[in-house]
């Protein structure tokens, strides 16, 4: 994502104007509007004009539109965001009032302002705002996944990229591979086919060129993970390293980034699965979701190991800050980013000033996870909220009743 023109006021008010380059920047743009927020984007809208006769035409009409934003739906597959809401300009087309969805698009301009009222109706640029767009703009735009995932069973393949903020399921294929049989070759030859269904389509998923004149050579291949039950992965990369060595030589480039690890199945649920294997975790440890996992299985060894040095739940974990056992000396708040995306603006606030005195008052770290991460699901299960606290700390009843 990169950032156009940054105008955020010392207290906290203004508008960024920023241009999506990747599909992931749909997500980022998804968790930076929020409803309240002042989105101005070019929009298409059909107009139907009744002529003097009595009939009708209808046009499809390019409109640069100013909407209140009241809801978002974002599709992760697709990396698609609508934003609905009120219009606030006129147009020669449009009235103030109407409604209207706002549809996102790569390489095109939207400008997103949010206010800071008096009367509360918002919360501006605050600190996780702030923070959300730092990793909007990260990079200049070039980021990428991490890591591509193929999850797959006979006949069944899911393609994954595992990025810093996401993991998406880019496509599925599903094929009819006839059963083994004594003597039989239709097997094999349905496997073989499937097998170069799935390369082509990961390799298309991946960019990847295969020309060994391209420019792409010198460019370093992600890690690519293919997991499955019993040996059809290990089979998959037979596969690749005879194509490698017979019809297609640039797939030579591919064939150290290849890691085969065993799944339960060839579905997605399996992932985690694959994502918590020591080859893997290897392959990963300098990544974002390294880390992120890592900080999670710490926290659930201190909850294993009973030592009151970890706690989770919304009251609980605000207890141990008001007790100032998240601070500094390895105090660090786990935090959902799903938490931030509460429409609630007094929810929303709850947990930005949570996050600001763990990190400026109390000297804590604070680490925000993304709920579309394995780390982060885990979280979510917790109350998307936990804490691992500097000394041991004797939860309170907080489910009696305050005399």
């Amino acid at each position: 994502m990169r950032c156009i023109k940054n105008k955020i006021e010392h207290n906290g008010s203004g508008a960024v104007t920023l241009c999506p380059d990747e599909p992931e920047d749909m997500w980022h743009a998804y968790n930076l509007i929020r409803p309240g927020d002042i989105l101005r984007a070019s929009a298409i809208r059909r107009v139907t004009t009744v002529q003097d006769t009595g009939s009708t035409s209808s046009a499809r009409v390019h409109l640069n539109l100013i909407i209140r934003v009241k809801n978002l739906d974002f599709d992760p597959q697709s990396s698609q965001l609508h934003v609905s809401g009120q219009i606030m300009n006129e147009t020669p087309h449009t009235k103030i009032g109407q409604f209207h969805t706002l549809d996102l698009e790569l390489n095109r301009n939207f400008t997103l302002e949010k206010e800071v009222g008096s009367d509360g109706e918002g919360v501006g640029w605050d600190s996780i705002a702030i923070e959300s767009l730092k990793d909007a703009v990260d990079e200049g735009g070039k980021r990428r996944a991490e890591a591509v995932a193929v999850v797959m069973q006979e006949g069944l393949a899911h393609i994954c990229f595992i990025g810093q903020f996401q993991t998406i399921l880019k496509q599925k294929i599903e094929m009819s591979v006839p059963r083994k049989r004594q003597g039989g070759g239709d097997h094999d030859k349905g496997m073989n086919k499937f097998f170069k269904v799935t390369l082509e389509t990961l390799l298309r998923q991946m960019e990847f060129n295969t020309s060994l004149t391209s420019g792409a050579n010198n460019e370093a291949v992600r890690p690519v993970l293919l997991a499955s039950p019993g040996f059809v992965a290990s089979g998959f990369q037979k596969y690749i390293q005879s194509e490698a060595s017979t019809t297609t030589p640039g797939l030579k480039r591919l064939l150290p980034s290849l890691v085969v690890v065993h799944s339960a199945s060839g579905y997605t649920n399996s992932l985690s699965e694959v994502l918590q294997s020591p080859a893997v975790k290897t392959i990963l440890a300098d990544t974002k979701y390294a880390r992120e996992t890592k900080l999670m299985d710490d926290f659930l060894e201190q909850l294993r190991k009973e030592t009151n040095k970890a706690t989770y739940g919304p009251r609980e974990v605000e207890h141990a800050v008001e007790q100032g056992a998240v601070g500094r000396g390895g105090g660090v708040l786990i935090v959902s980013n799903r938490l931030f995306r509460s429409q609630d603006i007094a929810e929303r606030k709850r947990w930005v000033s949570l996050v600001d005195r763990v990190r400026d008052v109390e000297g804590g770290d604070v680490r925000i996870l993304s709920s579309d991460h394995e780390s982060g699901k885990r979280l979510e299960g917790l109350g998307g909220i936990a804490a691992l606290l500097t000394f041991p700390l004797i939860e309170p009843d907080l489910d009696s009743d305050a005399e």
